[in-house]
């Protein structure tokens, strides 16, 4: 990973590393505390990149806790190649989501079976979306950042609800 520019997980687990150290289960709570509302990071995504920024210098591996937790710390080379990923241009994201894609394939569904599975989507949809607006709220005063991804959340589930609406 040295010189090379950093994948999305892994300037992201540097970026909650700015923080202070963590384990890769606090790591994983954070995430989704943090970014979970509008990114999406799996536990053996981040399990596979600690060891790989840990080879590249990114990030030092603390001594073994209780139940063999690892905590892991930023280091200056983290810190600089967390600052590039952040100054590089960026390109939108790719959207994977499997009601749009059952879509494409509804007409091999029931009618019953298509109608729960859109009523089952705007259930969600709304959940979600309650509870970023309520992040937006919750970080305004402490982070700013995260408040306007939290809104960035918010778009996204009330385009999903609207189009969810044509159905």
């Amino acid at each position: 990973m040295a010189g090379k520019e950093l994948n999305a997980t892994s300037a992201a687990l540097l970026g909650l590393l700015h923080e202070g150290s963590m384990t890769g289960g606090q790591l994983m709570a954070e995430a989704s505390r943090r970014l979970g509302p509008f990114w999406t990071m799996t536990r053996s995504q981040v399990y596979r990149e600690l060891p790989a920024l840990a080879e590249a210098g990114y990030v030092r591996v603390g001594k073994p806790g209780p139940r063999a937790s690892v905590p892991y710390t930023i280091s200056a080379a983290g810190k600089r190649a967390f600052t590039r990923w952040l100054n590089e241009p960026s390109r939108i994201g790719l959207l994977r989501d499997p009601i749009a894609l059952k879509t494409v394939f509804a007409d091999a569904m029931s009618d019953d079976a298509r109608a729960e599975l859109y009523d089952d989507a705007t259930e969600q949809h709304q959940e979600a979306m309650s509870h970023a607006r309520s992040l937006v709220k919750e970080y305004s005063t402490e982070d700013p950042g995260a408040s306007a991804a939290m809104e960035f959340a918010v778009g996204y589930h009330r385009s999903a609800l609207n189009w969810l609406k044509k159905r």
